[in-house]
């Protein structure tokens, strides 16, 4: 008797669904041209972070419990005095997940996290890079089920990023509509 190993329901679904639709699609000559979701980035700013230290370690924490894996502090690059931002000042925080964890995320945030936006229409399908990768803003970090209210001092945004290995926004907008991305409009691909 086999032992089954756990996969991700959106694993499952890839393997199943998404790429085969994407090989009639864009007549790929094997499946494994087909483009792939390779991580998923998330990035967070802080701001106020350079006169209360703690806000980064919040905003840490926060993100932690989002994805389910440790997130990092950002250092600044240059000193700006205006800012009086020294170089090497943890100023944000970031994480990027891969494999099994990054499926479960995008599960978590297309089913539970983005219906749960105020007046939410779907995500702007404009927000990609011109290289395959597409970037979502999420304004309230209070949408993930995750983040008890009660503790949070103040609501803050964050940036989603998803790398994929596809070649042009086309196909990058397919395999994420597949995936189950809710976009705003169906986008006219014959332009």
């Amino acid at each position: 008797m086999s032992t089954k190993t756990y996969s991700p329901r959106l694993a499952d679904k890839y393997k199943k669904d998404v790429v085969p639709a994407l090989v009639k699609k864009f007549g790929y000559a094997t499946v494994m041209q087909a483009p792939k979701l390779e991580k998923i980035c998330l990035n967070r700013g802080v701001n106020g972070a350079v006169s209360d230290k703690k806000m980064v370690d919040v905003a840490i924490d926060e993100l932690t419990t989002i994805s389910g894996q440790k997130a990092v502090a950002t250092m600044s690059k240059k000193d700006i005095s205006n800012f009086k931002l020294r170089k090497n000042m943890p100023i944000g925080a970031r994480v990027t997940l891969r494999g099994d964890k990054m499926f479960e995320f995008l599960d978590r945030l297309i089913s539970v996290a983005l219906p749960r936006v105020r007046d939410f229409k779907g995500v702007n399908e404009k927000a990609f890079d011109g290289r395959g990768n597409y970037t979502l803003g999420v304004t309230e970090q209070i949408i993930f089920p995750e983040i008890d209210i009660d503790k949070v001092s103040k609501i803050t945004g964050m940036d989603i990023t998803f790398v994929t290995t596809a070649g042009t926004d086309e196909e990058a907008y397919e395999l994420l509509k597949e995936l189950g991305m809710p976009f705003r409009n169906v986008k006219n691909t014959s332009n």
